[in-house]
This record gives C-alpha cells, sequence and structure tokens, in this order.
C-alpha cells in the first residue's frame, strides 16, 4: 500500500494491491511530466522525504492522472507521524479516530501512537478533487475508432421490468452512433415476447428460464460477434451520444475499458471526480464499455456471485491485476433509477451489507468470499470493522459519518445478534472458497 494506514482507512480498493506483473498504478514523481507535476503542490510538512512524494503520487491519481510513467515501489516506509498526516489530511476525522483505536488495541506502542496523532491534530483535511487535471483535447479529438465504427453490442440483463425497459430501448433507439446491436436477456415471469416488436434496432432476444444475471451476461458475451461489448442495466436512462462517447474514451487513451459514471437517483451523492476522466477503481456492469479481449484475458464472470453481490467487483479487479487500464468516463453517463421491483431485489439481494432479516448472513457471503480470495483475511477483517456498524442503520444514511457514530453504539447494544450474521457469512464464504471459482473461459 502506498500509505500503510490505507489498510484501516480503505482496506478493500484495488490499488491497494499489486498486480500481477508486479506494479501499481501510482506514478514515480521524478518520472511524471513536468506539466503535470505542477498542478500538485509538494507537502513539505511530511517528516520523510519519501512520504512527500507518495503524497503527491496520490494526489495526482485522485486528480484524473491517466499516464504511462514508471510506478512506485508499495516497498518505501515512511514515519508514523507521516501516517496519521496523511490520513487527516484525505479522510473524515471520523477514520482518523478509528485507526488510532485499532493501533492501539492491536498493541502497537500507545504512546507514539498518540504522540504521532496529538502532533498532526492541526492538519485539516484537503479537498483532493478540486482542480483536477483537465485534458483539454477531448472536445476536439476526432476518434479513428469512432469513424471506423466497429460494432457494439449492448448487454442488457432484464428480470421483470417491462416498464423501465421500454424507456431503456427508446434511449438506444436514439443513439447517433450505428453500428450495435441490443442483446437483452429477458429472465421474466412471465415472459412477453411481443414487447420486443416494434423496436427499431437491431435486437437479439434470449428467453432465460433460470433467474441468474452472471449466467445471463456471460450467454450474451459468448453470442456476441462484436469485439466490443457495452454492459447495461434495465433500470437506466442515458443521452444520445453514449455509446460514440465510450468508444471516444477507449481511443482517446488507448485503453481497453471505459467505465460510464452512473448517477443514482438515491443513495449517496454524486462523486467529485464523477466529472473529470480518471483511472476507474471500479467496473459497474450497468455501464462499462470493454474490448472483447479483456474477457479473452481474465475470464468471464464467476458464477460464484450469482442472486448475491459483488460480481462485477470481483470481474473488476481481475481486470486491474491483469494490467488493464480501465478510464472512469463522465461523458458516457447514466442516470441509475434503482427501481425497487425486479432485478437482484427480486433476488432478495440489493446491499451487500444489509440483510434481508436478523437471522440473514451479515454481509452477503459472496461479499466476503471476493474479499477473502484477493485480500486476505486481516484486511477483510478490517473492513468488515470499518463497515458493519454503519450497516445496522437504514441505507438512506450512508456515507454520513455524524450518524454512523450511532451505528457503532447500536452494534455495541446488538453485538451478539451481529456477531451471529457475521459468522454465519463467514462459514457461508469458506464453503464458496472451498468449491473455487465459477469462472468460464471466453475462447
Amino acid at each position: 500500500m502506498i500509505f500503510k494506514f490505507l489498510k484501516y482507512l480503505s482496506p478493500i480498493n484495488y490499488f491497494n494491491l499489486v498486480r500481477l506483473d508486479k506494479s501499481t498504478i501510482f506514478p514515480d514523481w521524478e518520472f511524471v511530466p513536468k506539466s503535470i507535476q505542477g498542478m500538485v503542490t509538494l507537502d513539505d510538512r511530511y517528516i520523510t522525504e519519501d512520504a512527500k512524494f507518495l503524497d503527491a503520487s496520490w494526489q495526482l491519481i485522485q486528480k484524473g492522472y491517466v499516464g504511462n510513467s514508471k510506478t512506485i515501489s508499495f516497498d518505501i516506509k515512511v514515519d508514523l507521524f507521516d501516517e496519521y498526516l496523511f490520513a487527516r489530511k484525505y479522510y473524515n476525522k471520523i477514520w482518523v479516530y478509528f485507526t488510532l483505536i485499532l493501533r492501539i488495541i492491536s498493541f502497537h506502542n500507545p504512546y507514539k501512537e498518540l504522540k504521532a496523532f496529538i502532533s498532526t491534530r492541526n492538519i485539516n483535511r484537503t479537498n483532493v478533487y478540486a482542480n483536477p487535471i483537465v485534458n483539454k483535447d477531448w472536445n476536439e479529438y476526432k476518434s479513428e475508432l469512432v469513424k471506423n465504427q466497429p460494432k457494439v453490442s449492448v448487454v442488457i440483463p432484464t428480470l421483470n421490468r417491462y416498464d423501465y425497459l421500454k424507456d431503456v430501448l427508446e434511449d438506444l433507439e436514439k443513439q447517433e452512433y450505428p453500428n450495435f446491436d441490443v442483446i437483452v436477456v429477458d429472465q421474466s415471469e412471465p415472459f412477453d415476447k411481443v414487447f420486443y416488436d416494434n423496436y427499431k434496432l437491431n435486437l437479439k432476444l434470449i428467453h432465460q428460464k433460470e433467474k441468474a444475471l452472471w449466467l445471463a451476461r456471460n450467454t450474451a458475451v459468448k453470442i456476441s460477434n462484436a469485439e466490443y461489448m457495452l454492459l447495461f442495466d434495465d433500470d437506466s436512462r442515458v443521452e444520445k451520444d453514449w455509446i460514440e462517447n465510450h468508444l471516444k474514451c477507449l481511443d482517446f487513451f488507448n485503453t481497453p475499458i471505459s467505465s460510464g459514471t452512473s448517477i443514482s437517483v438515491i443513495g449517496a451523492k454524486v462523486p467529485e471526480s464523477y466529472s473529470y476522466f480518471k483511472l476507474s477503481d471500479q467496473i459497474d456492469t450497468g455501464n462499462v464499455m470493454l474490448k472483447k479481449d479483456v474477457f479473452r484475458k481474465v475470464g468471464l464472470f464467476d458464477r460464484q456471485f450469482e442472486k448475491q453481490r459483488m460480481g462485477d467487483g470481483e470481474f473488476g479487479l481481475r481486470t486491474y491485476l491483469a494490467g488493464f487500464l480501465n478510464v472512469s468516463n463522465p461523458y458516457a453517463q447514466r442516470l441509475h433509477l434503482k427501481v425497487g421491483t425486479g432485478g437482484l431485489r427480486q433476488m432478495g439481494s440489493w446491499d451487500g451489507l444489509r440483510p434481508t432479516n436478523w437471522f440473514a448472513p451479515r454481509p452477503i457471503p459472496s461479499v466476503l468470499y471476493y474479499f477473502r480470495k484477493y485480500y486476505g483475511p486481516v484486511l477483510t477483517k478490517y473492513y468488515l470493522l470499518r463497515t458493519i456498524p454503519p450497516s445496522l442503520l437504514p441505507y438512506r444514511y450512508k456515507g454520513k459519518s455524524k450518524i454512523m457514530l450511532i451505528g457503532y453504539l447500536v452494534a455495541l447494544v446488538l453485538f451478539p445478534f451481529v456477531i451471529f450474521q457475521v459468522f454465519k457469512s463467514w462459514r457461508l464464504a469458506s464453503k464458496k472458497l472451498k468449491q473455487g471459482d465459477l469462472i468460464e473461459k471466453l475462447d
């Protein structure tokens, strides 16, 4: 990890892991172009010289640097003061206190911890997303890829959402980009074939009797004869230049993955980073374009996630570890309606941390299967400590740090129930790990 305290502050993040080729995504400051260096202020408050440049590298990634510079090593050691300085600069105070408590109860020297904690008390939080790197050439860029009009397959699994799917297909009818087909994998019951009759689209319809999201996506990828896959959801709205902007992004950054931004009508506020290009630490299968070669190299979606959560997260991490560049694309935006019926909600799963009843596992077992497989048990436990108490509160309070404190008090009161839920999830995740992944290769 670029700073060791990230294991407490953000334990489950793609960028905390070294890729299969032993590289990271954080650029070595020495090799960053001078014009880009000028967009970042070096922080001389750090004691360790290396920490100053690690902080600059962190800033670059958050501000949208997408380059091919030599990257740093995670072997650099920095002073304890520097770790607390970093935490205070970029994270909410509640998580700095959380880190201090974890450090003390895990037998780190309390005198040294408190000294570093107190000595950084005047460090104010910095908005790292202010003044992002602007790609000035984007608006004038004439994409050869768009000009050549390669075929794109838009993949839409659907389950009992015909009222919303109507708008989705009408948005696709309005697309300015001409060379695409739409592969709909319909799992609805009852199945309404007539619904699809009047759309002016190159539409391929698959009636899938098994209600299985990842089977649906895998099937569509396998039958497509396009070299570009655009994964979409059945409760979304997009503008007419949506497909074209995905292709343009692939060409502009010479990348195989364009992750469009998703603006939810409910839930957390829109991240500031959604307004500019940056390296993405996630793949949202409701709005992402990938070259088919990505699937050929890393395989299809893991069916261990059927009727559960994090299948797209696990797939995205595989692409990151394989070295693929994934760019968050603000010009390929979708409005995600997150409707209350159909889809994963009908399968009994929506939020991975909030089970349907007190005797159900918390989090959903597939979440622990994914995290334990790639991040190991220690980081997974830090993740649980950070996320389980806030998950005891309703979803509408997600991300509200002051209210989350109540979640920790509730967790103390309900400790026996919470421990029961977590152990149940851990046991079921262990069964998945023992069975192994269900990842089919794409020929």
